[in-house]
């Protein structure tokens, strides 16, 4: 099967060497010419993912018309504040073709403004094509690696297309699942960002494991209750989007949400660490939607709305740790039995 993976960071990068590797044709596309020729020249991206050398069967090219242009799939590798906009450039490079087998989004953040997931973004720039969204507990490198993994693929509605793409996409390093909760599984991506800024806090903070393991546990249940409001199914949680991606990423010191959640806890201004950052931290644009959603919703999410207070009020940690656990005592209740 032929792919155009569009975006050329860590995680679009390490997802074309991993097509690659299962014999498929793959275009990487990345967003700036000027990368595109460096990577070409060097055959490493060393901006995103240093360290990996790319095959020369690995086209990279930054013409999106030609890369899209025998592409039977496409994976759209950007960040969620830049998707609407790729998604124009990738229905300008389309043009009149016939429609793809799919279009993928790689990305775990909500738009601000609209708060509307990655592959509603899409569908609404790219109405003719069938759109789905990629995700899991996932670091770029290990699967740059060929470590094993696992992930879902999600679309609204059975689609033998979405099957395809699955089987197309597995092998013995990546294990596809699919799903057609597509908000469930795309709010889990979502949401355990910023749950992951708040673990990055704990460990800021040093406050130990037994602290971080309570937080987790009711990060799980307030994804649950925030997801569940907003039309998604609950059991959708307790897999690889949800539980799965909550824990990698709050635990993995390869992740930017929590190493930024944790220069927060040492003391250091969320709004000073986001303007000197190259790469993206999908959780803080992220928390401000969804606080901004569930204020909408009137849905209560105490920790996503300390993370808030943290991130855009100017709170400190410490302070929000005591808002948490000062709140009104009550009876724990129990997350709903999920049957396998």
């Amino acid at each position: 099967m032929n792919f155009c993976v569009v975006g050329a960071g860590a995680w679009g990068t390490a997802f074309a060497l991993h097509l690659l590797r299962l014999g498929h044709g793959v275009v990487l596309v990345p967003r700036r010419a000027a990368q595109a020729e460096a990577m070409t020249t060097s055959r490493e991206n060393k901006d995103y993912l240093p360290g990996f050398a790319l095959p020369a069967e690995l086209r990279v090219g930054s013409d999106l018309a030609s890369g899209v242009a025998g592409a039977e799939v496409v994976l759209v590798a950007s960040p969620s504040h830049a998707l609407r906009e790729t998604g124009t450039r990738l229905k300008t490079a389309l043009g009149s073709r016939s429609r793809l087998r799919l279009v993928v989004s790689l990305a775990k953040g909500l738009e601000l403004g609209t708060h509307l997931r990655p592959s509603q973004v899409l569908a609404e720039v790219l109405p003719d094509q069938l759109v789905g969204a990629l995700t899991g507990p996932t670091n770029a490198a290990e699967v740059a690696r060929g470590l094993p993994a696992a992930m879902v693929l999600a679309a609204v509605g059975p689609n033998p297309r979405v099957n395809e793409v699955q089987a197309a996409m597995s092998g013995l390093t990546l294990r596809i699942y699919t799903s057609d909760d597509s908000a469930g599984v795309e709010y889990g991506g979502c949401l355990k960002n910023i749950y992951a800024i708040a673990a990055g806090c704990c460990d800021g903070l040093r406050l130990g494991d037994n602290a971080k393991a309570a937080l987790l546990t009711r990060a799980l249940a307030e994804m649950v209750r925030v997801g569940a409001a907003l039309g998604a199914r609950p059991e959708t949680f307790y897999g690889l989007s949800g539980f799965g991606d909550l824990v990698a990423t709050c635990h993995g010191g390869w992740s930017r949400n929590r190493e930024f959640g944790q220069l927060i806890g040492e003391g250091r201004s969320a709004a000073e660490l986001i303007a000197h950052r190259k790469t993206v931290v999908e959780g803080y644009n992220t928390t401000e939607s969804f606080a901004g959603l569930c204020a909408e919703k009137n849905i209560d999410a105490p920790i996503l709305r300390e993370t808030h207070a943290i991130l855009f009020e100017g709170k400190k940690p410490a302070a929000a740790l005591a808002a948490l656990m000062t709140r009104e005592l009550k009876r724990e209740t129990a997350l709903p039995f999920v049957r396998a």
